[in-house]
């Protein structure tokens, strides 16, 4: 059998620190840009004995607030349980997370089902690098960790790392999120299963050996690692071999997966409810109400996508572009702002998402917006180029300018002599000499050769120093021959 002849089946379990002021159940500080070891910490988070925890509201509201923006119900009841393991970056012994009851159940994001989503404490960070022995940072343990598992309802690696952005990107537009996967305040675990491609069953129904692998921390680890299992799977089951129900872990080094243990089942845990925590009613906290918490919401980046589609009309691959890049998008709202024609939209995207954008990149590949460029200069500039008295190329020219040092696009138009020349008069005399010296092309746009024309364009505007409009060259020229 060929690869084709399989059909893989994934789904995801997301975890994302959540940006709190503290940590989830105590009043340590919640800073993951911290670098010095166990400094955020106390002794609730560190597990002392005869401490108690507190709920932390805000990561509750967090927790709703994406449960709204993903169509989920919230959970009018809702309740913490202890899940208990032994490693030494769960303090306590066990940590506080949510198993039957957890806050927002189903939902849909891009198109993908969802199960669940919860929230629970995270962990220490273990850190093995010290030779013969690992060492403990406590600081990360006790953060609110908002944990969102998917329905098993993708079907290949890209999917799976398209549903990771767009979840990063929901988290990041909430402001409840930075979700930095290269920080670790966003890890992907995805359970995979492939089974024979057969198209009289629903594929749900007969799934295969599912294998989880964990703590994927970039976007195209999540994709290669799926990949691997995919393939991993179908020549197993092409040997004949059984695939091991486990949880393994990806090196990224050598793109490929290992063993890390044989597959917990729920009853492994031995969940029960947190003794020391209140059970929580939603409907009785005032601020937790749907009606309060979709006011804070804003505009999200699926209603974005379709208010720039239907107000702007630009290019999917531009509003794709200014849905990812938050401030280039306000940036170029503000400049349509300034257009009484609201057709130029398209004029100026083209020249923020393929020219500005490019200068305003960092070393790093990030995207900024220079304060030395105003919004309104850039609407100038396109009426500019739509009344025909800038070109293309001076155009960007002058955008770089206004870029570096600012300034108004008229002005710096004059003084880089980039205005266009339209007045038929002063271009005659240069379709004249073009006609004479070049007798050939003439006789060959005669006999019906368009390209003819448009050679003769490019020298006038090289005679004229680019200072030519070209359309009022290719009028005078058609007409003279």
């Amino acid at each position: 059998m060929s690869k084709e002849d399989y059909t893989p089946t994934i789904g995801l379990e997301i975890h994302a620190e959540l940006k709190t002021q503290t940590k989830m159940f105590c009043n340590s500080k919640n800073d993951a840009d911290e670098e010095r070891p166990n400094v955020n910490v106390c002794p609730i988070c560190m597990g002392h004995p005869g401490t108690l925890p507190v709920i932390n509201k805000e990561a509750v509201k967090h927790v709703l607030k994406i449960g709204l923006a993903v169509g989920g119900k919230l959970a009018d009841f809702s309740e913490f349980d202890r899940k208990n393991y032994f490693y030494p970056d769960i303090p306590k012994g066990y940590q506080i997370s949510q198993y039957a009851h957890p806050l927002v159940s189903g939902g849909f994001l891009g198109g993908v089902a969802l199960t669940r989503i919860h929230l629970e404490e995270d962990t220490a960070t273990s850190e093995h690098e010290m030779g013969d022995y690992s060492l403990v940072n406590f600081n990360r343990a006790g953060v609110p960790l908002m944990e969102l598992v998917t329905e098993p309802v993708l079907h290949s690696a890209k999917e799976a790392g398209d549903f990771a952005r767009e979840l990063q990107l929901l988290l990041r537009y909430l402001g409840i999120a930075e979700a930095n996967m290269e920080k670790g305040e966003m890890r992907v675990e995805a359970n995979i299963s492939v089974q024979r491609f057969d198209l009289s069953s629903d594929p749900r129904s007969n799934l295969g050996t599912k294998v989880e692998v964990k703590n994927l921390n970039s976007f195209k680890s999540v994709e290669r690692a799926i990949e691997y299992e995919v393939k991993r799977h179908i020549e197993l089951l092409e040997n004949g071999e059984k695939i091991e129900q486990e949880t393994r872990g990806f090196d990224e080094n050598k793109g490929t997966t290992f063993s890390q243990r044989k597959k917990e089942d729920s009853h492994d845990y031995r969940y029960f409810p947190d003794p020391d925590l209140p059970k929580l009613t939603i409907s009785e906290i005032a601020e937790f109400k749907a009606e309060i918490l979709n006011k804070e919401l804003g505009e999200l980046p699926s209603a974005k996508r379709v208010r720039y589609e239907s107000e702007f009309g630009i290019k999917p691959e531009d509003i794709e572009f200014f849905v990812q890049n938050r401030l280039m998008g306000s940036f170029f709202e503000a400049v349509v702002r300034f257009l009484s024609d609201k057709n130029l939209a398209k004029t100026a995207s083209n020249y923020l998402v393929s020219d500005l954008a490019g200068l305003l990149k960092d070393e790093k590949g990030e995207m900024g917006v220079s304060l030395k460029i105003q919004p309104k200069d850039v609407a100038d500039l396109i009426i500019l180029i739509k009344k025909g008295e800038l070109s293309s190329r001076g155009a960007k020219d002058i955008l770089k300018v206004m870029y570096e040092e600012g300034g108004a696009p008229a002005l710096l138009a004059k003084e880089m002599n980039l205005i266009q020349k339209s007045d038929e008069a002063s271009l005659k005399s240069i379709v004249s000499t073009l006609i004479k010296d070049n007798p050939k092309v003439v006789a060959d746009y005669k006999a019906g050769k368009m390209a003819a024309l448009q050679f003769l364009v490019g020298q006038g505007m090289k005679a004229s120093k680019g200072s030519a409009n070209p359309e009022v060259l290719r009028k005078l020229l058609a007409e003279s021959i």
